[in-house]
């Protein structure tokens, strides 16, 4: 059913040039002061003057006034024994951070951003070299335009939405067609304008992911530059587009000519308000909605939100404007006169204005961010040449320059930051009820209740579109990714409250004849109950007598709501024998520690590290009754060249070693004595701890092995007959004589080829139950990509402790050690999905192995394991019914009990496109994303699957133009709402280290990024690709401040900022920060007596030490992996490494900023609509 046209969300961006004309809307509001600016010609307008910093620097004393959000608390997972079930006694569970106490204003840092319309004009930013060749730069000129931000109409396509009441500064746009894309923006809140990033240096080769950076990396030059009006690192790359006809897509070719500078209008935009959404449509034919402005650039306008409800306080600053009536139909598209007056070619017409006085002609010094360096050129690139430009990086220049070229603000474009919050204030005070099919839920960065009525919770089940196409033509016109299911199964639960337990008995769970389906709410119960039709496959089952119960009126059964599997999206059965193995209950699992004693892991001091840590870690292995003593079993071995095995059962008084030194055929030495229980044999154990340091602290074998290790806790596992995990503690490439002895491979060259691949898996340890986690301790090259298959294929993890030292990486080992033995484990783990008629899983991303094409089996699963699956269609799809998935996960738990945990997610389908657009998630499909293309990398060349991708989101983007969007002009970008940051955070995904073809990486960081991504789940993807940058001006009670984009733009010189990227926190301090905010924080005063090398606070009794130091552990607790603290002094050596997290800027190793990749986005559009 199609509904008002209003109800369209859309960011537009015009890249058409607009000359100067009267505003068709007459004056701007009273009240709102109007800045006068100078000509163009000769730098920046009037109130402005040359630039001195970002928009939101730091200022001393006058904190900015930001919302915050609470950190996120972890617990040990509750009891998990059955319960007394009632209908929600704890269907309530909180996900992410705690809620907070204070309202919270928008902060300065981040301009609100509301998804108005954005015109991206002037030529195309420089992009990286994977897009073909360069266009002679006049074509390249003539190509491009002007920009501004206005407001595309809505259509007349889908359902209609609440609207979204926002706020945003006011913004004009001058432009120039002879320079990249740039923006000028009317007086923002805080300070000056943008600028762009510096130019960047080649950075030295920085071991991102472990390890002190090695010593050769020098500071950042000081020394200063000419000032350059934008950075850029090559004429724009790709094949040139056809001028077309006006009157067919709105586009002129411009004729060649010096290229010339649109005069700035006279008077600014009008204000902002919080816009209704009522009336007749308007008269006028533009494309974008009418507004109360004097210039030819109209404002960004408020577009219809997603979801209603509470809007932030708007900021400081100009009185507001109303947008207007919102349109009720579709927007014809403009006249011929209007097409002509918004596209006339650059010529006499446009007049180069005087430079402005008191400056000199040609480009105003502007300055490195905050840090009072001017900018030089980037290099290898001289710039585009025209007439009269001065000749940067080549000698001389022959002539005074043109006017200086603004940029793009990159307050105008789609902001992440504000997403966030807009999301966080929106939804976070609700509890989401999991009952309404088709709704998507908050986003994975806001906290917020969750009510289990019948799917699954957003903490287990994420997909990328909760509307599915009916048709498989439908889905084969480049919409988004067929509903990928990222789930969590099954122990997503270290923090929650885990579903609830149900126990059929010796009959089992109630299952479909046919599909095999488990018991779920989608099940219809027909015949007064007696029977069942499957919600799968549409097979009636009859009830066993023993769960027979009457209906009521409405046809469900009365004790619907005492039932979990009735009423519940998540819950566990307890398997029969039926489902173990061999028809046996399983025995419970063991834990058994292989520690590297050769000589680089005991000069090191890991083997001391290990052995003392153990001692008191297993008091804590995994149990689900708190109170009760764990039933894992443990033994030991360490190893060389050859293992070592020892016999600490309880009846000796001192540990026995048994040396096997035929490593060519591994065997257990002994079977008694090997696993036992902690507080059977703790004395012994103890006393084994105590003296492996000492028999190995004068060793001088270097030489290790590794698939006789493998092996051993292989053959100890199948002797105990139970399912187990090994713990591997391993320092150098295994060179030694024995089955899996590998060679350096480290070269280059290999990336991409099949000799990057490895021929190992983990197969036999599967099929046992045996799961590996493997600790790295390397000072060289190690292979990961061949000893992280067997962790990966066996649903294990991979930890990297590159030059490892005790005194600096102690605690972040130690930290991670404790977690991976303390977190709930399923073992012997096999899942499957089964999807209703029309729809099949096809394809699985993550750590598992698969013997066929629909069981995952995985050794061992814990929380922190992901497993993402994609759909495709086999038939069509009924709008009535949806697309229903079932995941179902059969494990066996710490206690040695065989379960079943099942996850149940139902999706609307749709015959609309505009529908399928509507309720789509953006983190959810970029995690799906990476994983493809982290996957595909090993079979393809990186170029290949890295040009897949961009195509791959310019068609889904070009297909919403297409069908969904209404008639508007071929330079506008119109991106639909919920997918407005897949440009920025796929531009991310492009920029890491493992798809960027210049990142200085090892082949080892690479392997161990590309293996830890496989089974991230959503949350941890996407603060990997898109760090969290905190201002740290106000620290008051227990909110956050609020973060800030990824750019150096935001850093000010007299700031202090927190950057968490999942696995490093940077704690970056600038070298003009307040000499109080020092001695808080460092307890020294000045900048130079700081640290750079300490990787703890210190412990000062102060509030704001105090409150810094719970950010820090509340963000640990947070993730996966221990987070090493690094502290980074402005223009230290370290400053290199925090800066390649800066994800809008464009990096060392070539990646493009988030605006020249948002300008090339919407080249590839426009090519594919044309």
């Amino acid at each position: 059913m199609l509904t008002s046209p209003s109800s369209r969300y859309e960011l537009r961006m015009n890249v058409n040039q607009q000359t100067p004309m009267a505003s068709p809307y007459g004056p701007p509001q009273p009240g709102y002061g109007q800045p006068s600016y100078a000509p163009l010609g000769g730098g920046y307008p009037g109130p402005y003057g040359p630039y001195n910093g970002p928009a939101a620097a730091y200022q001393p004393g006058a904190p900015p006034q930001g919302p915050a959000r609470g950190p996120l608390t972890s617990a040990p997972r509750p009891v998990s024994t059955p319960q007394a079930y009632s209908q929600y006694p704890q269907g309530d569970s909180q996900n992410g951070p705690p809620p907070m106490d204070h309202s919270m204003a928008q902060s300065p840092v981040s301009q609100p951003y509301s998804q108005g319309a954005m015109n991206l004009s002037g030529p195309h930013p420089s992009y990286s070299q994977q897009y073909g060749a360069p266009p002679p730069m006049q074509q390249v000129t003539n190509q491009m335009s002007g920009m501004q931000i206005g407001s595309g109409p809505p259509t007349s396509v889908g359902p209609g939405y609440a609207h979204h009441p926002s706020t945003q500064p006011p913004i004009s746009a001058a432009y120039s067609s002879a320079a990249p894309p740039s923006y000028t923006q009317a007086p923002p809140l805080s300070a000056a304008p943008s600028q762009p990033p510096p130019p960047s240096e080649p950075a030295a080769s920085q071991p991102y992911y472990g390890g002190p950076p090695p010593p050769q990396q020098q500071p950042f030059p000081s020394a200063h530059h000419p000032s350059q009006p934008f950075v850029s690192s090559s004429p724009y790359l790709g094949p040139p587009s056809q001028p077309q006809a006006p009157p067919v897509s709105q586009q002129q070719s411009f004729p060649p000519g010096p290229p010339a500078q649109q005069p700035f209008p006279n008077s600014a935009p009008p204000p902002v308000s919080q816009a209704s959404y009522s009336g007749p449509p308007p008269l006028t034919q533009h494309s974008f909605p009418p507004s109360s402005q004097s210039g030819p650039f109209p404002p960004i306008s408020i577009s219809p939100s997603q979801y209603p409800g509470p809007q932030p306080q708007s900021q400081p600053g100009p009185p507001p404007f109303h947008s207007g009536p919102s349109p009720r139909g579709p927007v014809p598209p403009p006249s011929m006169s209007q097409q002509q007056a918004n596209h006339l070619p650059p010529g006499p017409m446009q007049q180069q204005q005087p430079p402005q006085p008191g400056m000199q002609g040609g480009y105003p010094t502007q300055q490195n961010g905050a840090f009072g360096q001017p900018r030089g050129p980037q290099p290898g690139y001289a710039g585009p040449q025209y007439p009269g430009q001065q000749n940067y990086g080549a000698g001389p220049a022959p002539a005074p320059a043109p006017p200086a070229q603004k940029r793009l603000d990159p307050d105008s474009i789609p902001s992440p930051i504000q997403v966030i919050e807009d999301d966080r204030v929106n939804k976070s005070s609700e509890p989401f009820t999991t009952g309404v099919k088709g709704q998507a839920p908050p986003l994975v960065t806001t906290n917020f209740q969750v009510k289990d009525q019948g799917n699954a919770s957003p903490r287990f089940i994420r997909c990328t579109a909760y509307n599915m196409p009916c048709t498989a033509d439908m889905a084969k016109q480049h919409t988004p990714p067929q509903s990928p299911l990222v789930c969590s199964p099954p122990l997503k639960t270290l923090s929650y409250t885990p579903p609830y337990i149900v126990d059929h008995g010796e009959g089992g769970p109630i299952r479909c004849n046919r599909c095999k389906a488990y018991m779920c709410p989608y099940m219809q119960f027909i015949e007064g109950g007696r029977r069942f039709q499957c919600g799968f496959c549409s097979c009636v089952t009859e009830v066993p007598p023993h769960y027979f119960q009457h209906l009521d009126h409405t046809g469900k059964r009365v004790d619907c709501y005492d039932r979990p599997e009735l009423s519940q999206g998540s819950y566990e059965f307890v398997a029969t024998v039926d489902y173990c193995k061999n028809n046996k209950l399983p025995q419970p699992p063991s834990f058994i520690f292989f520690i590297d004693v050769s000589y680089n892991a005991v000069k090191s001091g890991m083997v001391n590290i290990v052995c003392q840590e153990l001692k008191t870690l297993l008091d804590y292995l995994p149990r689900e009754n708190p109170e009760a003593d764990s039933v894992v079993r443990v033994g030991f071995v360490t190893y060389n060249k050859v293992l070592h095995f020892y016999n600490v059962k309880s009846s000796l008084a001192q540990p026995q070693m048994m040396v096997v030194s035929d490593v060519s055929d591994m065997f257990l030495p002994l079977l008694d004595g090997f696993l036992v229980g902690v507080n059977d044999s703790r004395m012994v154990i103890e006393s084994l701890l105590d003296q492996i340091p000492e028999m190995f602290a004068d060793t001088r074998e270097t030489e290790t092995v590794f698939g006789p290790v493998i092996q051993a806790g292989l053959e100890a596992l199948k002797a105990a007959d139970c399912a187990g995990k090994l713990f591997v503690f391993h320092s150098t490439l295994p060179i030694a004589e024995a089955p899996g002895k590998l060679k350096n491979r480290e070269d280059k060259k290999l990336v991409g080829t099949d000799k990057e691949k490895n021929p190992h898996s983990g197969e036999s340890c599967v099929a046992q139950g045996c799961c590996v986690d493997l600790f790295l301790f390397p000072n060289q090259y190690v292979d990961v990509a061949t000893l992280g298959v067997v962790p990966v294929s066996t649903g294990g993890s991979v930890y990297k402790y590159t030059y490892f030292q005790a005194e600096t990486d102690r605690e972040r080992f130690l930290n991670d050690l404790r977690r991976d033995v303390q977190k709930p484990m399923g073992f012997d783990a096999v899942m499957r999905v089964r999807t209703s008629t029309g729809i099949r899983a096809t394809d699985f991303f993550g750590s598992f192995f698969m013997s066929n094409t629909t069981d995952v089996e995985l050794a061992g699963l814990d929380c922190d394991k992901t497993v993402t699956v994609e759909f495709r269609h086999d038939d069509k799809l009924s709008e009535d019914t949806g697309a229903l998935m079932q995941c179902a996960v059969l494990y066996t738990s710490c206690s040695g009990q065989r379960r079943l945990r099942v996850h149940n997610m139902a999706v609307n389908c749709c015959s609309q496109l505009a529908d399928l657009y509507r309720n789509c998630e953006t983190d959810t499909i970029i995690n799906f994303f990476s994983k493809y293309a982290y996957r595909s990398i090993l079979n393809t060349p990186t170029k290949t699957v890295r040009d897949t991708m961009v195509n791959q989101c310019a068609q889904i983007l070009a297909c919403y133009r297409k069908n969904c969007a209404s008639p508007s002009s071929a330079g506008q970008l119109i991106l639909p709402e919920c997918m407005k940051l897949l440009p920025v955070y796929l531009n991310c995904v492009l920029k890491s280290d493992v798809l960027q073809p210049g990142a200085d990486i090892s082949l080892d960081d690479r392997a161990y990024l590309r293996q830890l991504l496989s089974c991230m789940d959503v949350s941890e993807s996407h603060i990997f690709f898109y760090p969290r940058l905190l201002p740290l001006v106000k620290l008051d009670g227990g909110s956050l401040p609020m973060a800030v984009r990824n750019s150096e733009e935001r850093l000010s010189k007299g700031g202090v900022y927190l950057l968490e990227t999942g696995l490093h926190l940077f704690l970056w301090v600038g070298a003009n920060a307040q000499q109080e905010l020092l001695s808080n924080i460092f307890g020294t005063p000045t900048f130079s007596q700081i640290d750079p090398n300490m990787t703890s606070l210190p412990e000062l009794d102060n509030p704001f030490s105090q409150r810094l130091r719970e950010i820090i552990d509340s963000f640990r607790s947070q993730r996966s992996r221990y987070m090493k603290l690094m502290v980074v002094k402005q223009e230290d050596k370290a400053e290199l490494i925090f800066k390649h997290f800066l994800c809008e800027d464009k990096s060392t190793s070539g990646g493009a900023s988030y605006v020249d990749f948002l300008c090339h986005m919407h080249k590839e559009i426009r090519q594919l609509l044309s």
